[in-house]
């Protein structure tokens, strides 16, 4: 097993950090490694922002449903899906390219592209002794963070990802059995394996959490799925997505 295996397989979120930011040079080191993912067609369809401003880091604590860490971090940073920059090349080169931009075939590659590169960043971030976490919650109210960030038409921000020096090492949560997720050939789908599977996952995770709450907590992940989905959540997204010129055609 080599370094770069190691790291990915002892990531874990980390919610809590050193009162220590990053310096320029971590930055754009993350930065780099983001850029050096792959992406679509070499389209680069993303954009990374970072925050230093504390109160747009609070802001956007609030936004993401009063997270403390999204205030309290090495730094703060948020992957768009960004399109707009094709928008300008098509006025350089005097082409109209709307309905590739406003394509669902695009909006998939924007959000593919952020999601790769922000990989990259993490891994990055966690090769050089620092933690981070992916946060959606931004989702909750894009509106308000395209405006705080001044976010122009067809740029989508989709998660951020907060990072700094770990001060805590929390357990890595148990994952789904690899052959539960992994396919050969075809999608093989044994409805009776399938919940086997899935119950034996239950009890793992069930054990996880009793011991990490000495006890005050023992659901399993199943359960915890079905309570999280049986209540729909952002769905204005759609009218979102649409209003920023995505994902019409």
């Amino acid at each position: 097993m080599n370094q770069v295996i190691e790291t990915i397989l002892n990531h874990r979120s980390i919610r809590k950090f050193e009162d220590r930011a990053l310096s320029e040079e971590q930055i754009e080191m993350i930065v780099q490694c983001a850029q050096a993912a792959s992406t679509s067609s070499f389209i680069q369809a993303y954009s990374i922002i970072g925050i230093k401003s504390p109160d747009k880091k609070k802001r956007l604590a609030e936004i993401a449903g009063n997270q403390a860490y999204v205030e309290s971090n090495g730094h703060l940073f948020i992957f768009c899906a960004d399109l707009h920059r094709h928008e300008v090349i098509a006025e350089m080169e005097d082409q109209d390219l709307t309905t590739s931009l406003q394509s669902t075939e695009k909006f998939m590659v924007g959000l593919i592209d952020a999601t790769l590169a922000a990989q990259n960043a993490v891994l990055a971030a966690e090769s050089m002794g620092l933690g981070a976490c992916y946060i959606g919650g931004i989702r909750n109210d894009l509106e308000a963070v395209c405006d705080l960030l001044h976010i122009p038409k067809r740029v989508i921000p989709l998660f951020a990802v907060v990072v700094g020096y770990p001060e805590q090492q929390p357990d890595k949560k148990p994952r789904l059995p690899l052959h539960h997720v992994y396919h050969e050939d075809a999608y093989q789908q044994n409805s009776e394996t399938y919940k086997s599977q899935l119950q034996a996952y239950d009890k793992t995770i069930s054990a996880y959490y009793e011991e990490r709450t000495n006890g005050k907590r023992n659901d399993t992940w199943s359960a915890q799925m079905a309570n999280m989905l049986k209540s729909p959540k952002r769905m204005y997204m759609k009218e979102f997505v649409e209003k920023k010129g995505f994902g019409l055609e």
